[in-house]
């Protein structure tokens, strides 16, 4: 298998250039990919919460648990499982819906999401600051306080319930418009349907 940074670097440098990619699928079979999708996952507040399953935790975390997630993703038996979905409280007393998959789940979205970081954030605007890596409100203040010299007030706001209204069926079309690769998009598609867990 090859080295995960390389891999990566070439669907960087496809994004970058605007290019399709294909064949991403079979990059979920590089145990390398998930070891590193793990060192950045565990390292994260909440990363040892568990999930829908309280079976299936970063306890025990071994190279055979890789291996078997494989599997299932080579031969097609992978199933996601529905998300513990858990309230934290915000500021203004109300409550922050948050989804909190099983390990398992966890760790698989950890490589989509570097599979998927890697082509599409260099075709993102250079004046966005969220959900970007290295990238935040302290890079965005500082970016307005280079660009907006004259400005006197700003307004802030929330789009109520922004996420849970999102168009799934447009961002799998973006997907597939960009990603020739039907495995690899359904594979995300079956993610966005798989559902909560409210009582747990």
């Amino acid at each position: 298998m090859r080295d995960p940074s390389i891999v990566l670097a070439v669907l960087r440098e496809r994004g970058k250039r605007n290019l399709p990619i294909n064949r991403v699928y079979r990059l979920l079979y590089n145990p390398e990919l998930f070891l590193r999708a793990y060192g950045n996952i565990y390292g994260n507040p909440g990363a040892l919460t568990p999930g829908s399953d309280p079976n299936d935790t970063v306890d025990g975390m071994s190279l055979r648990r890789i291996e078997k997630l494989i599997m299932k993703l080579r031969d097609g038996t992978f199933e996601w499982k529905p998300v513990r979905r858990a309230y934290i409280p915000k500021r203004d007393g109300g409550k922050r819906p948050l989804g909190v998959p099983s390990w398992t789940d966890k760790l698989l979205q950890g490589a989509l999401k570097m599979i998927l970081e890697a082509y599409y954030e260099p075709q993102f605007s250079s004046h966005s600051h969220g959900f970007s890596p290295q990238r935040g409100c302290h890079t965005a203040l500082a970016e307005i306080h280079r660009t907006f010299t004259g400005t006197n007030w700003f307004i802030e706001g929330d789009i109520k319930g922004c996420f849970d209204n999102i168009d799934h069926q447009i961002l799998v079309n973006v997907l597939a418009r960009d990603i020739h690769d039907n495995r690899f998009v359904h594979l995300i598609a079956k993610l966005l349907k798989t559902g909560y867990m409210e009582e747990w």
